[in-house]
């Protein structure tokens, strides 16, 4: 084994504590350096941190790259995993966020939280909840070796759905009639995090194949993107919490009281999914990644939904941007169950070539 595989397998092994050590200096940067998260929050775009975007960008780019249009048309003809992930998504995740915010802010937290306020949280609960994930998926599913070319169709289904269900779904649970969606911001998330990652890989692939051969590119070029991945969800982690490290040095109880349903819900939904993938034979690449997308959210949107409804400093815009300080260490907690339990998925290797 060579030097460069050993570092990336130790690079990996404590992603835990390199994942601690970014959170933690992101909270330090946001305050003890303010200049510099200030400075980065000033370039962004209908409610998308351009600096995330292009690191979001940076990770999606080498999973893309294995993707080719004949594999995403074939993909699209196997319903099973596009059901579960719909119907997970759109008939159970914003019910189940809705029941379990109401429980823990109304009832178990009574104590900590006035009757103003968990209404507040409670709808930022529920805009998380009706807002599957767009970008982080695929970098979930590049870590857990999902199917690359159906996480694509996963994702642009959803997508698809969320410009029709989200406002019924959300007016529904709040009791509000004025939810007005920020399609520039599904717009330029959809552009920046699936269309241009996917055209920009298979212009890549083109003409790498073309100029150097497909051996060439599997074996060469892909491998030169293996730290990208990571190295970008670390810088990302360090960018989020500055942008936070204000709130949650001022907030600390109820930053803590809020996470706790969030957190119940991701398992819950995971486990929901990655259940029903299993009950129905689907390999370990499809199941993962179908789970993996209604439990981690479109956190760009339902931040921006919360403060055009509620206002900046509101309870609810507070609720999403824990959603935000949460997704990716639980994310990451859940893409290490999968992949400790893919042997639970042993029987996909012969079904995997029937009819999903």
């Amino acid at each position: 084994m060579n030097k460069e595989k050993i570092d990336m397998r130790f690079f990996e092994k404590y992603l835990s504590v390199w994942v601690a050590l970014c959170i933690i200096l992101g909270i330090a940067i946001g305050k003890f350096l303010p200049a510099i998260p200030d400075t980065l929050g000033h370039f962004e775009y209908a409610n998308v941190s351009i600096p995330v975007a292009i690191l979001i960008w940076l990770m999606i780019y080498p999973m893309m790259l294995k993707v080719d249009f004949g594999s995403i048309l074939r993909a699209a003809k196997k319903p099973k995993g596009l059901a579960i992930t719909c119907a997970t998504n759109w008939l159970i995740k914003p019910f189940t966020m809705y029941l379990i915010a109401f429980f823990f802010f109304k009832i178990v937290f009574k104590l900590w939280i006035n009757d103003g306020l968990s209404d507040a949280y409670l709808a930022g609960a529920v805009l998380l909840g009706a807002a599957p994930c767009t970008a982080m998926v695929f970098v979930w599913s590049h870590l857990t070796k999902g199917d690359a070319a159906y996480t694509v169709v996963q994702v642009a289904v959803n997508d698809l759905i969320l410009l029709i269900a989200f406002a019924p779904i959300v007016a529904l649970l709040l009791g509000v009639s004025n939810v007005i969606v920020p399609y520039n911001t599904l717009l330029l998330s959809v552009f920046l995090f699936v269309v241009l990652p996917l055209v920009g890989s298979y212009v890549s692939r083109k003409i790498i194949i073309s100029k150097k051969g497909e051996t060439y590119f599997n074996d060469v070029f892909l491998k030169k993107f293996d730290k990208t991945t990571i190295v970008g969800l670390l810088l990302t982690l360090v960018i989020i919490f500055s942008f936070q490290g204000k709130i949650i040095l001022e907030n600390p109880l109820h930053i803590l009281l809020i996470a706790v349903p969030l957190v119940i819900q991701t398992f819950l939904i995971f486990f929901f999914a990655y259940g029903w993938a299993k009950l129905w034979k689907l390999p370990h690449n499809i199941a993962a990644p179908a789970a993996m997308i209604g439990a981690s959210n479109f956190f760009e949107l339902a931040v921006a939904v919360a403060i055009s409804l509620f206002g900046l400093e509101s309870g609810a815009t507070l609720a999403t941007v824990v959603g935000v300080l949460v997704e990716v260490p639980v994310m990451l907690i859940l893409v290490n169950i999968a992949n400790k339990t893919k042997h639970w998925f042993n029987y996909a290797i012969v079904l995997s070539k029937r009819s999903l």
